[in-house]
C-alpha cells in the first residue's frame, strides 16, 4: 500500500486528467510527486524515459499522458493516434516493470468498446465486435495499454490497474477548436458567438491572443477574424456544430475522474477487479463514468443558455456524429467504493466560468 512518503510518478501532469489527478493527491497529503512536462521529457524517447526511470525510481506510476482529440481530429491523424499512444504505453509500462514499480494506475477511454456495443457498456463488452472507425487506430492502442497491464499483472504478479473514464470535462480543457473534445469546443464556439453577436471585439479579441485560430489573434482585422470564424461555423447568427445532434453521451467532471483514479491507486489492487476463481481472467479494467446520458443536441442547448449566446444553433449533418451511444456500465465501479458528485448541469456552468477566468488573467 502506498503512504504519504511514497514517490508517485504522474505523467501527463499539465493536462486535464493528469493535473486533477495531481492536485487530488495533493489534496489527500501526498506531497512527494514527481512530474515532467514534454520539453524535459520525451515519452515517445525511450532512452529518455530509462534514464529518467533510472534517477526518480517512483514508487508509483499513473500513466495519464496520451495523444488526444475530438472526430476529426482522428480521422485526419490516424496514424500520430495509435503510433504515439502505442510508444508512450511501451516505454511507460516497460520501464515502471523493469524498476519494480509497485503500482500503476493506467488510463484509457470508454472509446475502447465496439461501436454497437450493448448498452449500457459493460467491462465485458470488450473486443465482442468491431469498433467505431473514426477513433479506431486510438481505441487499438489504449486496448493495448489495459491489455499490457492486465498480462503483466498476470504474467509477473504485477499490481496495474487500468481505468476507462468516460468523455472528461473540467479544468485545464482543451479549447482548440479543431482538436478539442465535443464539450469545451462547444462552450468556445458559444462564447466567440456570443462576443460577435453582442459587439463584444475587446473580449473576442483577448480570447483569440490566448489562443489563436490557425495563427489569426487579437490583432487581425475584424474581416479576418470574422472570416476565420466562419470557416468553424461561429458567426453572429448561429453557431453551427458537426453531425445531427442525435449521438447520446456520458460527460464526467475531470476532478469527479481525479478522485476516482487516487481511489483505485490507493485502494483497489489488481487481484480486486476480477472475480476469484476465473479460468480465463480477462476484461480486468474498470469503466469511470456517471452512468447518465444525454444528447449532443441536449448538452449544446445547455451550453448556448449557459453561455447566454441569442443566435441559433444549426447542425451540419453532412459531418459524421460518431457512435450513436457510449453510456458505461459503472456498476463495477460503485461495487469498489466510488460514485460521482458534479452532474451535467453544474459541471457545464463550472466550464464555462473556468474558461472565462481564464481568458481575464491571462489579459490582466
Amino acid at each position: 500500500m502506498l503512504d504519504k512518503q511514497s514517490k508517485i510518478y504522474v505523467a501527463g501532469h499539465h493536462g486535464l486528467v493528469g493535473s486533477a489527478i495531481w492536485n487530488n493527491l495533493k489534496a489527500r497529503g501526498y506531497e512527494n510527486l514527481v512530474g515532467r512536462c514534454h520539453k524535459e521529457l520525451d515519452l515517445l524517447d525511450p532512452v529518455a524515459v530509462k534514464q529518467f526511470f533510472d534517477e526518480e525510481r517512483p514508487d508509483a506510476v499513473v500513466l495519464a499522458a496520451a495523444h488526444v482529440g475530438g472526430i476529426k481530429a482522428n480521422l485526419n491523424y490516424r496514424a500520430d493516434f495509435i503510433y504515439q499512444n502505442l510508444q508512450i504505453q511501451q516505454n511507460v509500462i516497460g520501464e515502471s516493470f523493469r524498476h519494480g514499480v509497485k503500482k500503476l494506475l493506467f488510463l484509457g477511454s470508454t472509446c475502447i468498446y465496439p461501436r454497437m456495443a450493448p448498452q449500457p457498456m459493460k467491462e465485458d463488452a470488450l473486443l465482442t465486435s468491431e469498433l467505431e472507425y473514426t477513433n479506431e487506430p486510438y481505441a487499438i492502442a489504449k486496448i493495448a495499454g489495459l491489455k499490457m497491464c492486465e498480462s503483466f499483472s498476470l504474467q509477473y504478479g504485477c499490481n496495474y490497474v487500468a481505468v476507462m473514464p468516460t468523455n472528461l470535462y473540467g479544468p485545464n480543457d482543451n479549447f482548440h477548436l479543431e482538436n478539442s473534445h465535443v464539450l469545451p469546443a462547444m462552450i468556445r464556439k458559444a462564447h466567440l458567438a456570443k462576443c460577435l453577436n453582442e459587439g463584444l471585439w475587446d473580449d473576442l479579441r483577448r480570447d483569440l491572443d490566448l489562443r489563436p485560430v490557425e495563427g489569426v489573434t487579437g490583432k487581425n482585422t475584424e474581416a479576418e477574424i470574422t472570416a476565420e470564424l466562419a470557416k468553424f461555423g461561429i458567426t453572429a447568427e448561429a453557431v453551427t456544430l458537426w453531425g445531427t445532434g442525435s449521438p447520446m453521451r456520458e460527460f464526467l467532471w475531470s476532478e469527479d475522474m481525479a478522485d476516482a483514479s487516487v481511489h483505485v491507486l490507493l485502494n483497489v489492487d489488481f487481484k480486486d477487479t476480477y472475480a476469484p476463481g476465473e479460468k480465463e481472467v480477462r476484461n480486468c479494467h474498470i469503466n469511470v463514468g456517471t452512468g447518465k446520458e444525454l444528447s449532443i443536441r441536449e448538452l449544446a442547448e445547455k451550453v448556448i443558455k449557459t453561455v447566454g449566446f441569442k443566435g441559433e444553433l444549426r447542425w451540419d449533418a453532412s459531418k459524421p456524429d460518431g457512435t450513436p451511444r457510449k453510456q458505461t456500465d459503472v456498476s463495477k465501479l460503485h461495487a469498489l467504493g466510488w460514485h460521482h458528485k458534479v452532474e451535467i448541469d453544474d459541471g457545464v456552468q463550472k466550464l464555462y466560468d473556468w474558461y472565462k477566468l481564464g481568458i481575464c488573467i491571462n489579459h490582466n
